[in-house]
C-alpha cells in the first residue's frame, strides 16, 4: 500500500484531472458534430492522453532530480515537484523506466490509429512525443517554447487528437475549441513557475519568469487569460462553436480573482499560492463547462 502511495505521488496524481478534461473538450465536438463515438477508440485516446501526462510528470522529476534542480527548489503545492526522489522514496532508473514505458506505449496507441485512419495521425503524434520526452532538457531552456509547449500539449495536441481518434479527420470547430485550453495551460505552467525561479536560474532554464521577470511575466498571465475567453467568445460570435459554450463565462469572476491576484502577488510567494490554487480550479472549470455546453447543444 505504501508504494502505491509513493508512486501516485510520484505521477503527481491529483493533477491528472486535467487530462480527462482535455479529452472531454475533443469528445464535446465529435458529439455536436454528430459522430457515433466508438468505446474503443475513446478508451485508447483516453489512455494515451493519460499515459503522455505521466510521461511528462516522470520525466520532468527525473531530469530535476539528476540537475540538481529539485534539491534548490521551494516546493508548494501547485510547484516544485513531488520530492519522490528527493527523499530517496523511489529510484531514480525506476522513474526513468516508466516514463520510457509511457512513451512506448503512446506510440503503440498512435501506431494503431495509423494503422484505422491512416497517416494524418503523424504531425500530432510526432510533436507529441517531442515535447513528452524533450520538454525539461530542451524546451525549458527557450521562453518562447516553455510557454507554448504546456498549452500545446492539453490544447491542439490533446483535443484534437482525441478527436481525429474518433473520427479519422480534423475541424475548424475542434481547432477553436483546443485554443481555449491552450491559453489556459499555458499559463497554469507560468504561474507556477515563479515560486522556481531562483532555482531553475542555476539550472541554465530560460522560462519567461527568468527571461523577463516575474512583474512582466504576470502581465503576460493576464494576456493569456484575456485571450482564453476571447477565443471562447470569438469561437462562438463566428457560429463554429454552439453559443452553449459560453457556460465556461461562468468562470469569469475566478478568472477576474486570479488575473488580480496574479497582477498583485507576483513577488510575495506566500500570498501567490492561494491564487495559484485559483488558477488550478481555473483551468479545470473554463474548458469543463465550455464542453458540457457543447455536448448539450
Amino acid at each position: 500500500m505504501t508504494s502505491i502511495k509513493v508512486w501516485l505521488k510520484q505521477i503527481r496524481a491529483p493533477f491528472l484531472t486535467l487530462t480527462p478534461i482535455s479529452v472531454l473538450v475533443g469528445v464535446s465536438v465529435a458529439v455536436y458534430e454528430s459522430y457515433s463515438i466508438n468505446a474503443l477508440y475513446l478508451a485508447l485516446a483516453f489512455i494515451g492522453a493519460l499515459l503522455a501526462h505521466i510521461a511528462v510528470n516522470v520525466l520532468n522529476e527525473y531530469f530535476d532530480y539528476r540537475s540538481g534542480v529539485d534539491f534548490k527548489t521551494v516546493r508548494t503545492p501547485f510547484s516544485g515537484g513531488s520530492g519522490v526522489l528527493v527523499e530517496g522514496l523511489l529510484s531514480p532508473r525506476s522513474v526513468y523506466i516508466l516514463g520510457l514505458a509511457c512513451v512506448a506505449a503512446i506510440t503503440a496507441i498512435g501506431g494503431y490509429f495509423w494503422y484505422v485512419h491512416g497517416p494524418a495521425i503523424l504531425p500530432l503524434g510526432a510533436l507529441g512525443l517531442v515535447t513528452v520526452y524533450f520538454y525539461t532538457t530542451h524546451i525549458t531552456r527557450s521562453p518562447l517554447l516553455c510557454a507554448i509547449a504546456p498549452g500545446l500539449g492539453f490544447g491542439p495536441l490533446m483535443v484534437m487528437g482525441t478527436y481525429f481518434a474518433l473520427t479519422g479527420t480534423y475541424s475548424l470547430a475542434a481547432g477553436l475549441a483546443s485554443i481555449v485550453p491552450f491559453f489556459l495551460v499555458s499559463n497554469l505552467l507560468l504561474l507556477n513557475q515563479f515560486p522556481d525561479v531562483e532555482a531553475d536560474s542555476h539550472a541554465a532554464r530560460r522560462h519567461l519568469p527568468i527571461a523577463i521577470g516575474k512583474k512582466g511575466s504576470s502581465e503576460v498571465y493576464a494576456g493569456l487569460l484575456v485571450a482564453a475567453y476571447l477565443a471562447l467568445v470569438i469561437s462562438v460570435a463566428v457560429e463554429v462553436l454552439p453559443y452553449m459554450a459560453l457556460f465556461g463565462l461562468l468562470t469569469l469572476p475566478l478568472g477576474f480573482m486570479a488575473l488580480r491576484g496574479a497582477r498583485k502577488y507576483y513577488d510575495q510567494i506566500e500570498n501567490l499560492i492561494p491564487v495559484m490554487g485559483r488558477n488550478v480550479l481555473l483551468t479545470l472549470l473554463l474548458p469543463l463547462l465550455m464542453a458540457v455546453g457543447i455536448i448539450v447543444s
